[in-house]
């Protein structure tokens, strides 16, 4: 399936600067494989060395946070737009 990926300013270096990007893959997992594949600088930046996201990166398909849904086995469709964002922490104020 191919999906359209958006990237934070942040990964944007390591895909030449694009703010968006195509790939494939039937599952969250699967996209981010071909998006390091095609993009080695983003390796250690979206997973673990053991395969998991990383917990301050936040995917989103559609307008849907994947960790709600089935985090890296959750399926996407021809068409879909997955968002990257780096996740934000705060302090009181």
């Amino acid at each position: 399936m191919a999906v359209e990926v958006r990237l934070p300013n942040i990964l944007r270096p390591h895909a030449g600067g694009q703010a968006t990007v195509s790939t494939v893959g039937s599952t969250i997992g699967e996209v981010l494989k071909a998006l390091v594949a095609e993009y080695p600088g983003m390796a250690g930046q979206l997973v673990t060395e053991t395969g998991e996201m990383h917990k301050f990166v936040n995917v989103y398909v559609n307008d849907d946070d994947v960790r709600y849904l089935d985090k890296l086995d959750t399926k996407v469709t021809d068409g879909d737009t997955v968002s990257i964002l780096p996740a934000v922490a705060g302090g009181g104020f």
